[in-house]
């Protein structure tokens, strides 16, 4: 069975910076790309950064130059490291093993202006 679990988000004040972390289990993980996800009430799930299983990212633009998605296979862990954060950044945040209906619980991300 696989199994997401997000961890890492919380309250900062703008200019701060978070780290997510998203922790796979089962086998799939080594095989698939992963994408963190981000979505606020009233508005549709927007894919944020994505990675491949060979290490390949990209971003939506907003986010460029300030996140950085990454992954450790020996760790089935994928991370988001935000930084220069902004309130427009408030929402909550997901993984997902990219291609499947697999997904974490999502973990809130507030940032204060």
């Amino acid at each position: 069975q696989v199994r997401l679990v997000e961890s890492g988000g919380g309250s900062v004040q703008a200019g701060g910076s978070l780290r997510l972390s998203c922790v796979v289990s089962g086998s799939i993980f080594s095989i698939n790309g992963m994408g963190w996800y981000r979505q606020v009430p009233g508005n549709q799930r927007e894919l944020v950064a994505h990675i491949t299983s060979g290490g390949s990212t990209n971003y939506v633009d907003s986010v460029k130059g300030r996140f950085t998605i990454s992954r450790d296979n020996a760790k089935n862990t994928v991370y988001l490291q935000m930084n220069s954060l902004k309130p427009e950044d408030t929402a909550v945040y997901y993984c997902r093993v990219q291609g499947t209906y697999y997904w974490g619980q999502g973990t809130q991300v507030t940032v204060s202006s």
